[in-house]
């Protein structure tokens, strides 16, 4: 039995295995781009370590997709069959992951909560457990598990850049800078603590202030991983954006948010998505982005690993005019939802599912479709996870609808023809809604 870098005790009699989790840790904390070779490193090491087996599992799970999936439950089956001589820590852990692979959200939430109260130096724990709950919309929950292990991690830094994320995410939004600063003095390399204060001057409009504090913190990125990369070079594009740069926002998006990708990612294509929608809903013509971005998003069809990563595919995929593919992603979904997790099936059912037509319909040019689909689950959104940021944008794509249906009422009651006037043809190759699963064609 030894221990690792925070204090905890791990069942190995591997040096190399702990050295390889202590470095996991901090590529983990830090968002490192090496954190899948130092677990591969470990487990050569010992291959009997379930802790470490764990972690890859867990590694594995947060990519979100079928075939890390399949690597994550490999990694789990190797864990459980070591879990009688674990200690209580560990045992929780595996199951905690155990659960995560399973669907069952809400028993993985309960034990991060038991490890993070029994064992507050394990944040790796934490960061999971803030991972689920970002992902339920739930933010007070997503500050509290963080906030109640600072008085036993004073000394991390990678801690104060999480609870300044979850208090951006509370509107608490002058404590979350002061936290998120105090973690970038005490190391400079902390791409969550960057991304915390991004936030916050995004909700604030201070955008030269926000492009000039991370262009000063973005040659640190370069080990970040493809997730938080791209990601914090979204926030800058978001920045241009709100200034109306558009040609700086392109050459962002061509050589840092997609161009810098892993383009098999689904929160790479996830921050790609957004930006091209972003930009349509100004008016401006994207070119072939849409249908470049989308040959990549056929794995994604019948994955649904997360609810509001499927809303940005769909939308994808109809602005690309894959009517195909499209049709299949929704009887999928809804054959999905009915085999979800009961803890989960609401959400699908009640929101994802209708804001996904929405979506669609906008997509497609159906405003009075998109209006109808979008109206009753607007408020509902956050259940389905992401930061304010990212979930403006479905807001957004709603008064885009209404703007675009009043516009054409007026020009339709103004028209010379209004008494034959009839909608005009959606530019995308999609053009009937009938097709689609459930739904009625526009009017």
């Amino acid at each position: 039995m030894l221990k690792d870098a925070r204090g905890l005790e791990v069942t190995t009699d591997s040096q190399e295995t702990i050295a390889a989790i202590n470095r996991f840790i901090e590529q983990a904390l830090g968002y490192g781009k090496d954190a899948e070779a130092c677990l591969l490193e470990g487990i050569a090491a010992d291959p009997t370590c379930a802790t470490i087996h764990a972690y890859a599992a867990a590694h594995y799970l947060s990519q979100e997709n079928a075939v890390a999936t399949q690597q994550a439950i490999a990694h789990l089956q190797v864990a459980q069959q070591h879990v009688a001589k674990l200690t209580k820590r560990e045992q929780l852990y595996v199951q905690a992951i155990a659960a995560w692979g399973s669907g069952a959200i809400d028993r993985a939430i309960a034990l991060h909560e038991e490890i993070t109260q029994e064992f507050p130096r394990d944040l790796i724990s934490v960061q999971q457990g803030q991972y689920h709950y970002f992902y339920l919309g739930d933010k007070e929950r997503l500050l509290k598990i963080a906030q109640k292990v600072l008085t036993a991690n004073r000394d991390n830094h990678y801690l104060y850049g999480m609870v300044a994320f979850g208090l951006e995410q509370c509107h608490r939004l002058a404590e979350a800078e002061a936290l998120g600063r105090l973690a970038t003095t005490i190391n400079r390399h902390d791409p969550w603590a960057h991304h915390a204060i991004a936030h916050v001057m995004e909700t604030q409009g201070r955008v030269s202030q926000g492009i000039a504090w991370m262009e000063k913190h973005a040659d640190t990125w370069e080990n970040c991983n493809s997730m938080l990369y791209t990601h914090n070079w979204w926030h800058i594009a978001l920045y241009y954006l709100e200034r109306g740069d558009i040609e700086k926002v392109f050459s962002l998006y061509d050589t840092r948010v997609w161009g810098g990708a892993q383009k098999s990612s689904p929160k790479d294509q996830v921050g790609a998505i957004a930006i091209l929608l972003r930009l349509e809903l100004r008016g401006v013509d994207v070119g072939e982005r849409w249908q470049e971005l989308s040959f990549y998003l056929y794995p994604r069809i019948y994955e649904h690993a997360l609810p509001f990563q499927d809303l940005h595919y769909i939308y994808a995929l109809a602005k690309a005019g894959r009517r195909e593919w499209l049709t299949q992603m929704l009887e999928s979904m809804e054959r999905y939802a009915k085999t979800v997790n009961p803890y989960l099936r609401q959400n699908w059912f009640e929101i994802a599912i209708p804001a996904a037509k929405g979506l669609v319909a906008h997509a497609i040019g159906h405003w009075s479709t998109a209006i109808a689909q979008l109206k009753p689950v607007v408020p509902q959104l956050y259940k389905l996870g992401g930061s304010h940021a990212q979930r403006v944008l479905f807001e957004q794509v709603y008064r885009n609808s209404l703007l675009r249906e009043e516009k054409f009422s007026t020009s339709t009651l103004y028209s010379s023809n209004s008494t034959t006037a009839k909608r005009r043809t959606p530019t995308s190759s999609i053009t009937d809604c009938s097709s689609v699963s459930g739904w009625s064609k526009a009017n």
